[in-house]
């Protein structure tokens, strides 16, 4: 069976990147496709070489990618997999849109479906400050555009995956499909137990928008006792740079021992992201580190609340300084029970041996029921053809024909 494999774009070893790094895990010998592949780290790729579109080509593409996204709907359609007989996209936004032909089976793992031009659109024109005006109305009309896009490329796809039970719930509003839930992998063997905690808190998280690192700096400034570092780098770094207090550190991007070593010793991990909860705040917790999250989304399946057995962490209500600063103030309070232990043993709920063997059992199942519907779809054309000659009905041939006289 000759497998491609199709990524949004390789530009930094993100969430996605770790998914599509066990995806290729489980298929040593797929190709592998993506918009743009200006990755620096290759270890998530095995070696691999990338099959990339017209927009790698294109002036500033290393930068400013994302600008050409109206492009990408477009991009992405251009790839030739008629070859391969199963197609595994990793999506965030576009890679589920490739052209697939009805012998072909395709499973979609989806990371996040398009939130922003689904329920998450009047935050989005928000943030963008993009609530009047001109230009409001032409980022609605496209963002209208891009939604009927998903749709439709949705519909190419045989099998999708959601990355928890939230994200099913979008798919089932925005596409009217079910989809299988595999959560994303952690590579707890990466990460040791770490007992001993230092007096700050950990934020990592790229820096756009959707993230909401404002609100956590917001917060942490407002409560100038406590200390915070940012791991991360984005659109926004140069805003959060200006923005931050003297208690609140923001390094950018940082090596994977740097990383490492910031979670394992951070007093707690905080999150303030509804749309996407992400694969770091599960490695925190493989290091024994709580995690305060927003208590909306995908956070909800990944962190288990003080109250519960064997608690990791808690939740806030609001997207707001009050609200994430009264759930700091109650776990400084009720942090006794969270143990480091039992962070860890939350994480292992999610190792990547877990996920390889979810991803592989999902993809088998797909491909025998892709194999009985056409076997069955053979079986109805042939009863078809019997009866028509049986009946004298014209066949297709002599409807072909005639149709030329």
């Amino acid at each position: 069976m000759k497998v491609a494999i199709v990524h949004d774009w390789l530009v930094a070893s993100g969430d996605a990147e770790k998914v599509l790094e066990q995806i290729i895990e489980c298929f040593p010998d797929a190709d592998l496709f993506s918009l743009v592949d200006f990755l620096e780290d290759r270890r998530p790729l095995g070696g691999k070489s990338v099959t990339t579109s017209f927009i790698q080509r294109l002036p500033f593409a290393r930068r400013h990618y994302r600008a050409y996204l109206p492009l990408m709907l477009r991009a992405i359609e251009q790839f030739d997999l008629s070859g391969y007989d199963l197609i595994i996209t990793s999506s965030s936004a576009l890679a589920k849109g490739v052209l697939v032909g009805p012998d072909q089976t395709h499973v979609s793992y989806v990371h996040s479906p398009l939130s922003f031009a689904w329920d998450l659109q009047h935050q989005y024109l928000r943030e963008a400050n993009l609530t009047h005006g001109p230009k409001s109305w032409a980022a609605r009309a496209w963002l209208h555009y891009l939604r009927g896009w998903d749709t439709r490329s949705a519909n190419g796809v045989d099998r999708l995956i959601a990355s928890s039970h939230c994200g099913a719930r979008r798919m089932m509003k925005a596409y009217r499909r079910d989809a299988a839930v595999i959560p994303p992998p952690v590579d707890v063997r990466q990460f040791e137990l770490c007992a001993q905690k230092d007096d700050f808190y950990l934020s990592v998280s790229r820096m756009v928008p959707g993230k909401r690192i404002d609100l956590i700096v917001e917060t942490f400034n407002a409560t100038p006792h406590r200390k915070l570092v940012v791991i991360g780098d984005g659109p926004q770094m140069a805003a959060m740079r200006a923005k931050a207090g003297p208690n609140v550190t923001i390094l950018g991007a940082q090596p994977c021992e740097v990383l490492k070593d910031h979670l394992q010793r951070a007093r707690a991990f905080v999150c303030a992201a509804e749309a996407d909860f992400g694969i770091v705040p599960l490695e925190a917790q493989a290091c024994g580190t709580p995690v305060i999250a927003f208590g909306k989304g995908d956070a909800l399946e990944m962190v288990v609340p003080v109250g519960d057995a064997h608690p990791t962490g808690l939740y806030f209500g609001c997207q707001t300084v009050g609200s994430m600063r009264d759930a700091i103030d109650r776990f400084e309070r009720l942090r006794e029970p969270i143990t480091p232990a039992a962070c860890r043993a939350n994480a292992q709920r999610f190792s990547a041996a877990v996920f390889r063997r979810a991803f592989m059992a999902e993809v088998t199942r797909t491909i025998l029921a892709a194999g009985q519907r056409q076997r069955l779809g053979t079986v109805e054309r042939g009863e078809h053809d019997l009866t028509a000659q049986t009946l004298g009905w014209p066949g297709k041939s002599a409807s072909t024909s005639s149709g030329g006289r």
